[in-house]
């Protein structure tokens, strides 16, 4: 869910004669990173899974996160988020149930989904987030692809924004009841599309 935001460099070119050379002072130490706290409100994780001849979108109504990182070179910074499994809202309560079950989720035994960043490039406003993601007790190497959205202020306070996707198996993570379907075939499909929209807000150095 990072990077964006190419470092501007700035050439300068002094015309020096050669009785007049100034010796090279020492580079410029780099900014420290900053902490951006996710602002969950104008956020949003959803994610959609096949079923049956349609697709059924979900999302999570709580979780909370932090990146670390100079805005101006994202790369090389850090993601960390956490949900609440029990949160999941497809819009429907009886499959909500259902899902923080021990035929899904198992929400009670696995109240949590994490992700933990371990590398992030960037190419432009584009940017490669890979980490590992625990749910439903497995964790698995997942790779975001993620674009960073011009960054803004409000209320005193620096924005920094990413709009991230990446699919997986939830068989992965041993997420695997189905069941047959009527003519043939079953009524979940395994791949799951997951879409992370983040608008984080600088914290100041103590918090």
């Amino acid at each position: 869910m990072l990077s964006g935001f190419a470092a501007l460099a700035f050439p300068l070119v002094l015309a020096l004669s050669p009785a007049a050379v100034v010796p090279a002072g020492p580079a410029p130490a780099e900014a420290p990173p900053v902490t951006w706290r996710i602002d969950q409100p104008h956020s949003d994780i959803s994610f959609r899974i096949r079923h049956l001849v349609s697709r059924v979108r979900g999302t999570f109504g709580e979780w909370s996160g932090t990146i670390v990182a100079d805005p101006r070179n994202l790369a090389g910074g850090s993601v960390q988020v956490e949900i609440k499994t029990a949160s999941i809202d497809t819009n429907n309560e009886p499959r909500d149930t259902h899902l923080r079950s021990v035929d899904f989720f198992d929400a009670e035994k696995h109240p949590t989904i994490t992700f933990r960043s371990t590398r992030v490039q960037t190419r432009g406003r584009g940017i490669t987030v890979a980490g590992n993601l625990t749910m439903h007790g497995v964790t698995r190497p997942v790779v975001l692809t993620s674009e960073a959205t011009a960054p803004a202020g409000a209320a005193g306070k620096r924005r920094i924004g990413f709009e991230a996707s990446t699919s997986i198996s939830r068989k992965d993570f041993d997420v695997t009841w189905n069941r047959a379907a009527e003519g043939g075939g079953v009524v979940l499909g395994d791949e799951v599309e997951i879409t992370i929209n983040i608008e984080a807000v600088e914290q100041a150095a103590s918090s």
